[in-house]
């Protein structure tokens, strides 16, 4: 039954005419689409690979039989070469994939047709990578006739919208990508007023899964900032926060190298997760700048200037207050004490002009008169070369000395700036590392939800 059925339907068959009987008769067909995995997205080259289970429906009014006459058969397989099958392409094709071929289509005893094969198809796609790792693509395949116009072939779905939509039966959904939905949608299009085309287009919409991108990416990242953040505890006076800072500043640039192969590339632009990169690049810049003006700032120098007046007013005596700093009073007290020293100092050194002995008051003077005239000294003139020349080197060594207490001094009021400023720098470089990651998380946060 089947041998003659099959002879029966091809014996007189014309493959390369329309199967219609009225020429004016639309030869309408029927498709389905179901997504079976996403095989793999190209940023670069802009094309989607994806494997799915197509279906075609239509009507052949010379594939018709009475089944009471060929033993009840009310369905038969065919082979696709040997009847007329409609030319419908996916416009977005760019490059054959390996699809397997399938030999044969279902005829029923009506006449209509059903050819089902997978196919997998690389497509191209306009792909936006701004929201990388959370990024959602929505590509379209688009099935229309490549020849025929609207009057010979028409496209309509076989299913209802809304069960194509939401289908993942037959998805594999292990890989990177998820397949949130599939929209269809029926149109009509022409060029340049000429004779319009049936379309049915499809739009795969599917989401990143951002885990392995989060853990690889973005935690990383994070940490080397906490590590710079946690680094301005370091005592300001210190050569180790440099190192430690340089150091830092070094390992992210190894690691943007490692995961620059990692980002997605486009020509038209980039991630923002790049420019997230960048940024805590140019914080880590920021920060050794800081450091290396504080430690200039604080380092202990014998040509060092007194600090200013109106740098103690704005930093030791508003930014402390501003900056809530518990030991703001010793800050005071310390200013209050070198000043009473450099006042000593001069008052010292106007003393050593006037007294060749270099005496600090004027009984040591007194003291060292009467030595003078003590029975020990009796034997020596009063102007002996020799005690000349002690006292000269006594005077000597007292002004060296307040003079290195005037450099601690000095020192210890520049360290006293650099500790103030260190801190107002800190807590203003933290707020803008809190205020740009708020930012970010909450953008990510939105786009993974939406």
């Amino acid at each position: 039954a089947l041998r003659r059925l099959s002879h029966y339907l091809l014996a007189h068959y014309q493959k390369g005419t329309r199967p219609v009987r009225d020429w004016r008769t639309t030869t309408n067909v029927a498709i389905d689409l179901m997504v079976y995995a996403i095989l793999s997205v190209d940023e670069k080259n802009q094309v989607l690979t994806t494997y799915i289970w197509y279906r075609q429906h239509w009507t052949d009014e010379f594939l018709r039989w009475d089944p009471t006459r060929f033993d009840n058969l009310t369905q038969i397989s065919l082979p696709v070469e040997s009847i007329w099958v409609p030319d419908i392409l996916i416009n977005e094709f760019v490059d054959v994939g390996k699809s397997p071929h399938v030999p044969y289509v279902y005829v029923s005893h009506h006449g209509e047709v059903q050819n089902l094969k997978p196919i997998q198809v690389m497509t191209a796609c306009s792909l936006d990578i701004y929201n990388f790792p959370f990024d959602v693509q929505n590509c379209s395949l688009t099935f229309t006739s490549w020849l025929h116009h609207i009057r010979d072939i028409n496209l309509s779905l076989w299913r209802q919208p809304e069960l194509v939509k939401f289908d993942r039966s037959v998805f594999m959904n292990q890989g990177e990508w998820e397949l949130l939905y599939v929209l269809s949608r029926f149109q009509e299009f022409s060029v340049k007023s000429s004779d319009s085309y049936a379309e049915m287009k499809f739009y795969v919409v599917i989401r990143r899964r951002p885990l392995f991108y989060t853990v690889n990416l973005l935690l990383p990242s994070i940490f080397l900032m906490v590590m710079d953040i946690v680094g301005f505890y370091l005592p300001p006076n210190s050569g180790e926060r440099v190192s430690f800072k340089i150091t830092l500043l070094l390992g992210y640039s190894v690691f943007l190298i490692i995961v620059s192969d990692t980002l997605p590339a486009t020509a038209v632009g980039t991630p923002l997760i790049g420019t997230y990169f960048v940024v805590c690049m140019a914080l880590l810049v920021i920060s050794l700048m800081e450091t290396i003006l504080i430690v200039r700032l604080v380092h202990k120098q014998d040509l060092q200037p007194h600090v200013p007046e109106w740098v103690k007013r704005l930093l030791l005596e508003q930014a402390t207050v501003l900056l809530c700093i518990r030991d703001r009073k010793k800050f005071s007290r310390s200013r209050t004490q070198s000043s009473d020293i450099s006042r000593q100092v001069d008052n010292n050194d106007s003393t050593a002009k006037l007294n060749h002995y270099g005496c600090e008051d004027p009984r040591e003077c007194e003291m060292v008169g009467g030595a003078r005239l003590a029975p020990a000294f009796a034997g020596q003139a009063e102007g002996s070369p020799l005690m000349h020349g002690v006292l000269r080197e006594i005077t000597t060594i007292r002004q060296f000395l307040e003079k290195r207490e005037e450099f601690r001094d000095v020192a210890h009021e520049w360290l006293q700036v650099g500790y103030v400023l260190d801190v107002l720098l800190f807590r203003a470089y933290l707020a803008a590392v809190l205020a740009y990651s708020i930012t970010l998380g909450t953008l990510w946060s939105v786009w993974r939800d939406a």
